[in-house]
């Protein structure tokens, strides 16, 4: 008799719960999707450039292509307007063309270390300055556009 109410509940609580999650097919949970990969990647290669991992030139290369053709994604799933959940400021949408500028900044620094890593030897400390402006353009735009 106590496990109807019990099971009624906890299908409840499951039911509430999961409300507040984002559609991963939505503008949204895309862009979310590509951030996190993009993450991913930026956090394996730092980690072969501070020790945390063993620098690996091909999969560095590798990991510097796979970055530089995330970095252009993410711009096409930003709707008209803002969506509800978007850890975004409004400015994205009222300052669209700095948005933008910094946007291609990205890529055109994502370029710039894929091009590091096809010039010469592939050492560590021959692709982090070009890493480091990577870094450095991910943050800029977070600065401006995301809240924290």
């Amino acid at each position: 008799m106590k496990l109807l109410p019990l099971c009624v509940s906890l299908l409840a609580v499951l039911a509430v719960s999961g409300c507040d999650r984002i559609d991963p097919n939505s503008p949204l949970g895309k862009r979310k999707a590509i951030y996190q990969q993009m993450l991913d990647v930026k956090e394996d290669l730092g980690g072969m450039l501070r020790g945390r991992l063993a620098f690996d030139p091909q999969g560095f290369a590798s990991g510097a292509v796979t970055l530089d053709d995330l970095s252009r994604q993410p711009w096409q799933y930003y709707p008209e307007a803002k969506e509800a959940g978007s850890d975004a400021r409004d400015e994205v949408w009222q300052q669209q063309a700095r948005f933008n500028e910094l946007a291609r900044e990205l890529e055109a620094r994502t370029a710039a270390l894929v091009s590091a890593t096809t010039s010469g030897p592939l050492t560590a400390a021959g692709v982090a300055p070009a890493f480091q402006q990577v870094e450095d353009a991910c943050e800029a735009c977070h600065k401006e556009f995301r809240n924290y």
